[in-house]
């Protein structure tokens, strides 16, 4: 298998490891703000943490390194088409949603959170919608 395709590979591997994070971190965060237990809480803490720094900051990193690799090993021409810039538009989008992700974790880790269950319900659907937008793009491939 040639270089190319072997970063396919990882790439498609670590999108969807990262979009399992973006999608369960949100819920996760939901139980952990409407339970009442210091062991549940504790608990949370650990799986929330582990979800972060074991599966998702990997694979994100994982994604963007094999994207951007294969767009170097393509040609930058690629960056002329203008689908690949909304693509790339959708993954920032995704990014600065983990930063948020990681910003409400410390938030929780440290005591100080206000925001309710139905609040990580919402922001639930936002990286649903981001990959919805993206898999269009990369199968249509508009002009």
């Amino acid at each position: 298998m040639d270089l190319y395709l072997s970063l396919k590979v990882i790439h498609i591997i670590a999108v969807i490891s990262w979009m399992v994070g973006l999608f369960y971190l949100p819920r996760l965060f939901v139980y952990h703000v409407e339970n009442q237990s210091y062991y549940l809480e504790r608990t949370f803490l650990v799986m929330e943490e582990k979800l972060l720094r074991v599966i998702m900051n990997p694979s994100m990193i994982v994604t963007w390194v094999s994207g951007i690799v294969m767009i170097w090993i393509t040609g930058f021409e690629s960056l002329l088409i203008f689908w690949v810039y909304i693509k790339i538009i959708f993954v920032l989008c995704l990014s600065v949603f983990h930063g948020f992700l990681v910003t409400s974790f410390k938030s929780l880790k440290s005591g100080k959170n206000k925001k309710k269950g139905d609040f990580y319900r919402i922001v639930n659907e936002i990286p649903t919608v981001l990959l919805i937008l993206i898999v269009i793009l990369v199968v249509f491939k508009p002009a």
